[in-house]
């Protein structure tokens, strides 16, 4: 909003000082201190409300320490999270850009899954949404992601002539450089970036090679799935992480941060062009949303260290997972999740495997048997006596460890 107004006042008025409204580092340091603003000085009041309707989180009996410490501590925190996110977005950002537009869909959605699962516990106790009606929410937004993203004319890829021609790929727009008079296009594709490969773009069409020169046009079979898939993997492994104090919170914002230095080069047509990934025009302005997340996550991280005062619940952690699952597909990095994303996706892993073995051994011996202490991943250091904050601090070492390896594979091909 306030970009869109300082816009105006310079378009018809000159208004000095307008003019910074139009550089994404500007706007987005403007963000991540609204955003900590809100988070830190009304998170705190947020959370007397929420202890005032007593919202409070009912544990289950695990014989894990400090148990008994956690069952008064308010949960739903995520609100806190949310409104962290949206308010300096809806400020900051141009709200006309495409990606913007679908990451707050993203943020008010999964929030409304979490938000209703954590209504619901509180009602029913420990069961809260049907979980097939939290995946079909999950696989909702998959779609729309995806459809949105293969079909939009506003998502695009720019290409020069050469590749245009090479690839037969549809022309949304021509772009002539102002300086050299080089004209290069905004494309449609299901192109994405690889990590490690040589060239580090492949389109998901190929995959259907035997289909001919239909096979762009019917990616989004596979692209569409692609999506969903992610987006319901991400948002469950980050719900899972979300175990101990600050754990999710800190992890998140490791993620997150990558992220925005990734969007960052991708929407810059010089560092894309020098790293040899994928040209997003427009998507740098997704830069401004990554700091209001990693404001909104490093105030809320302030109430939920240890020893928490307040927990996320699924209306935080549902909603950090699938921003982070929609970021990673909009700038076309999603094969840079398994790595960049390695610790949701060891707690996510660590369950599977738990629940399978568990399940296989008890058919062939008659007893089950388990590979982990305890599952998630987390759960089973507590078990070994680990203190929550030593897991903590070494799962966000690890965390930080992934992260430099993401960034390093922009350079490792």
């Amino acid at each position: 909003m306030l970009y869109h107004l300082f816009n105006f006042l310079e378009e018809q008025y000159q208004f000095t000082g307008a003019s910074l409204f139009q550089f994404i580092t500007f706007r987005t340091g403007i963000a991540i201190l609204i955003s900590l603003v809100i988070s830190l000085l009304f998170g705190g009041r947020i959370i007397n409300m929420i202890q005032n309707f007593q919202v409070l989180e009912k544990q289950r009996a695990l014989g894990l320490p400090g148990e008994e410490l956690k069952k008064k501590t308010p949960t739903m925190g995520g609100i806190i999270i949310i409104i962290a996110i949206l308010v300096p977005t809806l400020l900051m950002a141009n709200l006309t850009n495409i990606y913007i537009q679908l990451l707050l869909l993203c943020t008010i959605w999964m929030g409304m899954i979490g938000f209703l699962d954590d209504y619901l516990k509180l009602k029913r106790g420990k069961e809260g949404l049907a979980g097939k009606y939290k995946i079909l929410g999950q696989v909702g937004l998959g779609i729309i992601v995806g459809v949105v993203m293969f079909f939009s004319d506003k998502v695009t890829v720019r290409m020069d002539a050469e590749q245009v021609e090479k690839y037969n790929y549809e022309v949304i727009s021509e772009v002539v450089d102002a300086q050299t008079g080089e004209i290069s296009y905004n494309v449609k594709t299901a192109l994405t970036n690889l990590p490690f490969l040589k060239g580090g773009s492949f389109d998901y069409g190929d995959l259907l090679f035997f289909l001919g020169e239909s096979s762009q046009h019917l990616a989004w079979i596979i692209f569409i799935p692609l999506v969903v898939f992610i987006v319901t993997a991400v948002s469950n492994a980050a719900n899972l992480t979300d175990g101990l104090d600050g754990l999710a919170t800190g992890t998140s914002a490791i993620i997150v941060t990558t992220l925005g230095i990734l969007t960052y080069v991708s929407g810059n047509s010089i560092f894309s062009e020098y790293l040899g990934i994928l040209y997003i025009p427009d998507s740098a302005e997704l830069v401004i949303f990554i700091g209001g997340f990693l404001g909104a996550c490093l105030g809320f991280l302030w109430y939920n260290s240890y020893p928490a005062k307040i927990f996320m619940g699924d209306t935080g952690s549902l909603t950090l997972g699938g921003i982070i699952a929609a970021l990673a597909i909009i700038i076309r990095k999603e094969w840079l999740i398994p790595i960049l994303c390695g610790v949701f996706l060891a707690e996510n892993l660590s369950v599977i495997l738990q629940v399978a073995y568990f399940k296989y051994t008890k058919k062939k011996y008659g007893e089950g048997r388990r590979i982990f202490l305890m599952s998630p991943l987390h759960h089973h250091y507590q078990k070994k006596g680990w203190h929550e904050v030593t897991i903590v601090t070494r799962f966000w070492i690890v965390g930080i460890i992934l992260a430099v390896l993401t960034i390093i594979t922009l350079k490792l091909r």
